[in-house]
């Protein structure tokens, strides 16, 4: 790892991220934190139940710089859990729900976590994984209404007040790893410092114009993920707004949580806009109190923008960043100008530019790698340090996107340089021809992919879901994209599939797509 890179993006040790929630506690106790049936958490609260935990994991041996695994769905819990270990000095790796017990397994092993806390509906995948790590001294249940014998404790015993004191930490002090999903071989666990997500955090507050006291951010994206981990815990609780979870992706419980909490700020990725737009008026009418939606994850396709926009009467503001970037990089500014198709200029403290393969800026307008530079890029890959020098051109990391910026700084995502489609050596961007196929009134979501092809090097192949009560037909789809795409843009193939394959924050998965490609034509 660069022990370098790690030094220079700190800043003074009281800007870690447990000091400013301790200031932001002391200053509004009695302001509600996180909204859950009951009861609702304080700042005040949460503060006094996380610093229980963390002198509770001290007194059970753990030691600062020790990594703990955190293992449950979006709640209160998964809140207290994050900031108790944080408390404690210990470095939080967050597991994806959808993993198999071999995954969390290899995660365990890899971060060298001393202990992993895991809810009750995830005690079986749970209860394998670590069967194959057994390193793990600490094993800690939430929600468990007994004991069980893999368990040592549970959350409930750790949060009891404790008058030990709590380790503190600075900028730069490791704070997450966050596995990436591992497109090729393994994953990777990228190193964010307290230092890191707190300059992220500060930044996107800034630019929301996040009114302490008064939004209320709904995290249904799974708090695992760094979108929902900066932007929906780290980011409100600093500010002094508040977190209201949602557990799952549905559309009536996220409906129901925002008249019941009146939320404010809503978090999302374009796959659950599409899904949002099948609720029935009455449900849309109570979504009143959102003043701003936010996504991130993936392009939204620009019909689908203007049509939540119209519906639900919400801006929605895209915006985008990678693990590795805190996440945040850029987002469309709440006061305009909004430009569609674009991700927005950078926030406050971020440096943003569009690269060649050698490193050097391109001019504005042409396509190269979005780089990017600032104090919320990660200190690195965990034990990784050639994959950490290869992710960087210097001090700027290298995102992977490809993208353009125009003459007002604002940015562009066309695709990820993975998924880029050369057909009869030309360039398909499959942004493009998924933004046409889109506005296709019988199509709800679309995915293109290329595949490989002995004359023409690869082919474009479009996968399509059904919009509701529609049967979308592969040659007038094709008709359609002859209408608006260039001849070399035209998907050769376009399967009509039940759903898109995604990932737990609901991105689609192209690797998949691809895979299915390769069963299809027989590639081990």
């Amino acid at each position: 790892m660069n022990e370098q890179r790690a030094t220079t993006r700190g800043g003074s040790a009281s800007n870690d991220l447990v000091s400013r929630f301790r200031e932001t506690a002391q200053r509004h106790p009695e302001r509600p934190a996180v909204f859950v049936d009951a009861p609702i958490w304080t700042f005040s609260a949460l503060d006094i139940a996380t610093d229980g935990v963390a002198a509770s994991l001290a007194e059970r041996g753990i030691t600062p710089g020790e990594r703990i695994a955190l293992y449950c769905p979006n709640g209160a819990d998964f809140i207290v859990a994050y900031l108790g270990c944080l408390k404690a000095g210990a470095v939080v790796v967050p597991v994806n729900l959808l993993l198999s017990s071999r995954e969390i397994a290899f995660i365990l092993r890899d971060s060298g976590a001393s202990a992993l806390f895991f809810h009750a509906s995830l005690a079986a995948p749970a209860a394998d994984a670590l069967a194959a790590a057994p390193d793990v001294a600490l094993r800690v249940g939430i929600g468990f209404e007994d004991d069980v014998p893999v368990l040592d404790c549970h959350l409930h015993q750790l949060v009891q007040p404790k008058t030990a004191p709590v380790v503190g930490s600075t900028t730069a002090d490791d704070a997450l790893i966050l596995y990436t999903s591992g497109t090729t071989g393994q994953p990777k666990g990228a190193v964010l410092t307290h230092g890191n997500l707190t300059a992220n955090a500060v930044a996107v507050a800034e630019v929301l114009e996040v009114k302490p006291g008064v939004d209320r951010v709904l995290v249904v994206l799974p708090m695992f993920h760094a979108f929902a981990g900066t932007v929906g815990i780290v980011m409100p609780l600093l500010a002094g707004a508040a977190v209201v979870p949602v557990p799952r992706f549905d559309p009536q419980a996220i409906t129901q949580a925002i008249g019941m909490y009146h939320a404010t700020i809503f978090l999302g990725v374009p796959s659950l806009y599409a899904v949002l737009m099948r609720l029935s008026d009455e449900e849309v009418a109570a979504w009143k109190p959102v003043r701003l939606a936010i996504s991130g994850g993936a392009a939204m396709p620009v019909a689908l923008m203007e049509a939540f926009e119209q519906r639900f009467g919400v801006p929605v503001l895209e915006g985008d960043g990678p693990t590795e970037c805190g996440p945040v990089t850029a987002v469309n500014p709440p006061g305009g100008p909004r430009k569609r198709a674009s991700i927005g200029p950078p926030i406050p403290g971020v440096e943003m530019r569009i690269c060649d393969p050698e490193g050097n800026t391109v001019p504005d307008g042409e396509y190269g790698e979005v780089c990017v530079r600032s104090p919320a890029v990660m200190r690195g890959y965990w034990r990784l340090p050639d994959a950490t020098a290869e992710a960087f051109f210097g001090d700027w990391f290298r995102t992977g996107d490809l993208g353009w910026r125009d003459a007002d700084g604002y940015f562009y995502l066309v695709d990820r340089i993975k998924d880029l489609v050369i057909s009869n050596g030309i360039n398909v961007y499959p942004r493009a021809v998924e933004e046409v196929l889109v506005r296709h009134p019988s199509v709800s979501e679309v995915a293109v992919v290329g595949e490989p092809h002995r004359t023409h090097g690869e082919i474009v192949v479009a996968y399509v879901t059904a919009a509701p009560e529609q049967q979308p037909d592969a040659g007038e789809l094709k008709a359609w994209c002859r209408e608006h795409l260039g001849s070399h843009e035209v998907p050769r193939r376009i399967e009509l599939v039940a759903a898109l394959p995604k990932n737990a924050a609901g991105k689609i998965l192209k690797r998949e797509l691809r895979r299915v490609g390769e069963v299809e034509r027989g590639v081990s």
